[in-house]
């Protein structure tokens, strides 16, 4: 999640300085900042607990960090982009290894 995080507030923040920069007085921040909670709340709504274990963090974290990924493409910001998608399946492959080779914890418990 920290990646969707870091994605809409580079985003966020390169949007309104090239705002500025044309002398434009658009706040691009505002669309950004009432997109954020709603991101929040369908992400938090795919978490659930069931017998002590946690389910469907992973789909909560991919759709926090697809909603970003796709308010970063609208806004035409296509090498940021490129660098998000690159360190979102560099997290993913390592997350798959380590599940392969027995270092993760699915089953809600302690290793």
């Amino acid at each position: 999640m920290s990646l969707g995080s870091a994605l809409i507030t580079t985003s966020a923040v390169s949007l309104s300085a090239t705002v500025r920069e044309q002398g434009g007085d658009a706040d691009p921040l505002r669309v950004i900042q009432g997109l954020a909670p709603a991101i929040g709340f369908i992400a938090a709504g795919m978490i659930f607990v069931a017998r002590r274990s946690v389910k469907n963090l992973t789909t909560a974290a991919s759709i926090w960090f697809s909603a970003p990924a796709g308010i970063v493409a609208g806004a035409a910001q296509y090498r940021l982009l490129a660098v998000a998608m690159g360190m979102s399946l560099t997290v993913l492959v390592l997350l798959g290894l380590l599940g392969r080779f027995g270092l993760s914890r699915s089953d809600g418990g302690s290793p």
